[in-house]
């Protein structure tokens, strides 16, 4: 009765339809480019023109930036639209208002008014999960009559279907290595990529400190015109210079630590500071005062990085969606400063089962003087650099339990357990057949660290009742594959089987056809 109920919504469709419907345009892949979103948007009525933007790309800290800045921004009292991915439980999640998630029924009215449109699209042009979502985003953000947009990319940024907006300020937070496949192998192509948000006089802001990336960056600023600051997160300096065929200027603001910021790690304090920089690059067009910027700060909440779960018993769960080196990395330094805090920490209004889970602190004092004995699970994708990722946070831990992430791209456990004795052979390492058996086998180890992915993470989190689970699993909706068909499995949407022959076969214009037939 109580799921009749759920799926109860306007117009006779419900809401496990529209899943199942976003399920199916896996089918179409990921394509790059901005032709589909930009005639998608235009049938809409281009609501893209009628709002404001702050573009994000780079390669880690994105949604927490976004996070930052949408939180400073509530507070000066803006009506604030957050557009993220991937999300870590409920699609939901990537379309926000206010931080309130877009509700089932909007889900299901915009998809309903989006069908139609895509129709219009010849089979082999039809628009992906993402420009769907993209548009979809635009749509409701005007409707809600957002002040403001914070606007993550999705992949890369110049034919990123985010791309189709002019911000007031573009952010490219750092650049790493992720995506080789798609972004180019390196580290100047992948900025090339994330460069392409940069437009004609809009400002951009960024915490890029590799030499051969800041170059492209600043090229491509002079190039348009774009007044450019770096913030630098290293040694302290201000330098100045003045571009060739413009007087306006790159500047290099002196890094200072944020206090009272409620997210953890120095990586967070960087995150923090291009939020700032980025707040006062555009005082001119939307003042906010200091104490905005500190309420912000100091109340903003970004699940799954860094978050502290706190057992009655008192085992502590360390949840980081660190899915490459560099975050790899980040959560190496995290793990070795663990004295110095704050946490992230799951409190009473954060947790679904409150009953479960001890009442803590926003802001928590640490974990001791001395970094507790770690139980490592680890669950990695494929096609990430998960043998350096052991290699990096293996040594940390005298128990490691390896997992399948819920992904058809997971790297098996097998694979990283044999990486992970090598980087570590006085570990205790296993393989387990779930994230839920290694949760069990943990159950009396003192502290445990859950990384690797974000869809991991995601998965933990119902597991752990952080997230009410969903009646239909919608963390799949983050499994695609740049160019490739992807396989709908609405019926039992935990398991992402790969198409079998027959369905290999299937020609585009078939597919198409059950698309748009499933959602008639």
């Amino acid at each position: 009765m109580k799921d009749k109920v759920k799926d109860k919504v306007e117009g006779g469709r419900t809401y496990r339809d529209a899943i199942q419907f976003l399920y199916k345009l896996r089918w179409f892949g990921a394509k790059l480019g901005l032709r589909n979103t930009l005639r998608l948007a235009e049938m809409a009525g281009n609501p893209h023109q009628r709002l404001r933007f702050i573009h994000v790309a780079g390669t880690n800290g994105k949604g927490s930036t976004c996070a930052m800045l949408e939180s400073i921004y509530r507070a000066a009292g803006l009506r604030v639209g957050l557009f993220t991915s991937p999300h870590l439980v409920s699609f939901s999640e990537r379309i926000q208002v206010n931080r309130e998630p877009i509700p089932d029924a909007e889900v299901v009215r915009l998809l309903r008014k989006l069908r139609p449109w895509l129709k219009r699209f010849p089979t082999s042009e039809h628009p992906t999960f993402f420009e769907v979502v993209t548009v979809m985003g635009l749509m409701y953000f005007e409707e809600q009559k957002c002040d403001l947009v914070i606007w993550e990319t999705g992949l890369g940024g110049r034919l990123d279907a985010t791309n189709i907006v002019t911000p007031l300020a573009s952010i490219i937070t750092n650049i790493h290595y992720d995506h080789q496949k798609w972004l180019g192998k390196t580290l100047e192509s992948i900025a090339t990529e994330k460069a392409g948000i940069i437009k004609p006089g809009v400002s951009v802001i960024t915490a890029t400190d590799a030499p051969e990336a800041l170059r492209v960056i600043k090229r491509t600023a002079r190039q348009k015109h774009a007044p450019m600051i770096v913030v630098s997160g290293g040694r302290k300096r201000l330098e100045q210079e003045e571009t060739e065929k413009t007087e306006k200027k790159t500047l290099f603001p002196l890094f200072t630590p944020v206090k009272n910021l409620s997210l953890w790690g120095k990586h967070q304090q960087l995150n923090a500071a291009v939020a700032v920089a980025t707040v006062r690059a555009l005082e001119s067009k939307l003042p906010v005062g200091a104490t905005a910027i500190r309420t912000g700060l100091s109340s903003v909440h970004w699940p799954g990085r860094l978050q502290l779960v706190l057992k009655p018993k008192g085992q502590k769960i360390l949840l980081d969606g660190a899915h490459n080196i560099a975050g790899a990395k980040v959560l190496r330094v995290a793990l070795r400063s663990v004295v110095s805090g704050p946490w992230s920490v799951v409190s009473s209004q954060q947790s679904v089962v409150s009953s479960q889970w001890s009442v803590v602190s926003s802001q928590w004092s640490g974990l001791g003087r001395q970094v507790p004995r770690v139980t490592l699970i680890l669950g990695v994708l494929e096609d990430k650099d998960w043998a350096g990722m052991c290699k990096i946070l293996a040594p940390l831990a005298k128990r490691i339990l390896l997992v399948t992430v819920q992904s058809e791209r997971s790297a098996a456990p097998e694979k990283l357990a044999g990486a992970c004795r090598r980087a570590n052979p006085r570990a205790e390492v296993l393989a387990c057949p779930s994230l839920r058996a290694a949760l069990a086998d943990a159950a009396t180890d003192p502290f445990v660290v859950i990384t690797g992915s974000l869809y991991l993470v995601g998965e933990a989190m119902e597991l752990l009742g952080i997230s009410a689970a969903k009646a239909t699993d919608e963390r799949g909706l983050n499994e695609w594959q740049a160019g490739q068909q992807q396989t709908p499995n609405a019926k039992h949407l935990h398991k992402h089987q790969t198409p079998d022959a027959k369905q290999q076969r299937n020609s585009k214009q078939q597919i198409s056809n059950r698309v748009r037939r499933s959602f008639q």
